[in-house]
């Protein structure tokens, strides 16, 4: 080797160490400067992003009917979807249908007002439905500071599940007051009311529970059985209308109600892919899992029946929720559906927590989003 050669080695060696040394220093600089300045620094961004984060809890609706899809899913366990939970803002009114395990933090993630909550309205009472009426209740109570009791309306029953709502949650009522003090949480607001209905014996039978400022909400039984009451709701508003299913098989009643309206969401059970649980029930740890999976289906309408009576009721949109069973990807969407498509030619939609779908007043037009 040349001494040129050696040179050059012994040149780019320490030209190399050169440039590491003043790499470290240039991190050490910035390391000191952020463990100084981090905190003077931080502080405004930090401000900046919460201000921004609580402006948009507060979602501002067009007149009109609006529906937001809070929960969309069922007992079985779903990363990507809570228990159902339908909001409805029909004016300047808002109510929520069913109140499932988990909705009560995607309702205020989608801007709606839980202190200004008008009513929640329950479809039946299997758990998976009323699970989060104790949160909705305080967050009504707590962010309006309100004077009176939430409206709980629902078949007779309702007034059992509110009572145990109330009785759970009064220690940690009086926790809030003397905390907060009794102008923020005004004791008398706290909790909820229970606000039954009756219906006739009809197999179709319906009872008007809300009739005010151009909204009507129309309550009718629906097929659940061996769950009874059960019912479904019909929301009408300026020449618009949407139908909440509940829990049903294929029924009649749910079929008129239906008649011509804008948006029908329904529940749905893929027979084939629980009958794949039931199959493999046997390697789970769970003893009663091979039974459960092969009862849900008697009380749950599948893909199909949902699509047949959205024809037969000349319904606009079709959206599915309460999706049994967990669909891991929106790959499978297809799968669940089965031979929907052959019995709707209308457009469908798979629901996920999060979705918006609107109907301005006065208008044939439905948009849909979704703003989680």
């Amino acid at each position: 080797m040349s001494s040129r050669e050696t040179g050059n080695s012994r040149l780019m060696r320490i030209l190399k160490s050169k440039i590491i040394r003043t790499a470290a220093v240039i991190v050490l600089v910035m390391a000191a400067f952020l463990v100084i300045f981090a905190r003077p620094l931080s502080t405004p961004i930090l401000k900046t992003i919460i201000k921004h984060r609580l402006a948009g809890l507060t979602y501002h609706f067009e007149d009109g009917l609006h529906a937001g899809l809070c929960g969309t899913g069922s007992p079985m366990a779903d990363i990507k979807r809570t228990g159902p939970c339908i909001a409805v803002v029909a004016g300047k009114h808002l109510y929520i249908v069913d109140v499932g395990d988990g909705s009560t933090r995607n309702i205020t993630l989608m801007g709606f007002q839980t202190g200004k909550l008008d009513a929640v309205l329950l479809t039946h009472f299997h758990s998976d439905h009323i699970a989060g009426l104790g949160e909705v209740m305080l967050q009504r109570w707590a962010g309006g500071s309100n004077k009176t009791p939430l409206d709980v309306i629902g078949p007779e029953g309702v007034e059992t599940v509110v009572e145990g709502f109330n009785t759970a949650y009064s220690i940690d009522t009086g926790y809030r007051i003397a905390h907060h003090g009794p102008e923020t949480v005004p004791p008398s607001g706290a909790g909820g009311i229970a606000r039954p209905f009756k219906l006739g014996p009809e197999e179709d039978a319906s009872v008007v529970v809300v009739d005010k400022d151009g909204v009507k909400i129309t309550a009718f039984k629906v097929d659940h059985r061996p769950v009874v009451p059960a019912v479904g709701y019909r929301f009408d508003y300026k020449g618009r209308s949407l139908v909440i299913s509940g829990d049903t098989v294929y029924s009649k009643s749910l079929l008129k109600h239906s008649q011509g309206t804008d948006l029908l969401f329904h529940d749905a059970l893929s027979p084939r892919m629980v009958g794949m649980i039931r199959d493999q029930a046997h390697v789970s740890p769970v003893p009663s899992l091979k039974r459960i999976a092969a009862d849900i289906p008697s009380y749950h309408a599948s893909p199909e029946d949902a699509a047949k009576i959205a024809t037969e009721a000349g319904v606009r949109h079709l959206v599915y929720y309460h999706i049994i069973p967990p669909l891991p990807s929106s790959i499978l969407n297809n799968f669940f559906l089965g031979d929907a498509k052959d019995y709707y030619q209308g457009p469908i939609t798979m629901g996920v927590d999060g979705m918006l779908f609107s109907l301005p007043s006065n208008s044939r037009e439905i948009k849909k989003k979704n703003i989680l």
